[in-house]
């Protein structure tokens, strides 16, 4: 089984093109085993979040980080789930 890493992802995604077009930078963070998997997470997120088109989306920066700087607990509880749990 590979490794699963934690990746800061930054970039830039145009809301509202037809009305008033605004660019608006995003930062996520995202556990994926390439950068390229934190990518396609980050652009299929977006998508369904905000309903942005993939080709509205600028990716600057993909960065591994360490888990120490992965500022969203919720993020770290689920890389510290051991199984799942039968109810």
């Amino acid at each position: 089984m590979s490794d699963v890493k934690f990746y800061l992802v930054e970039g830039r995604m145009l809301i509202r093109p037809h009305k008033m077009p605004e660019w608006q930078k995003f930062r996520k963070y995202i556990r994926a085993v390439k950068p390229e998997h934190a990518v396609e997470k980050v652009l299929s997120e977006l998508g369904s979040n905000h309903r942005v088109k993939r080709y509205h989306i600028v990716i600057e920066r993909v960065v591994e980080v360490s888990p120490d700087e992965v500022p969203d607990r919720h993020l770290l509880a689920i890389a510290d789930l051991k199984g799942w749990v039968k109810t």
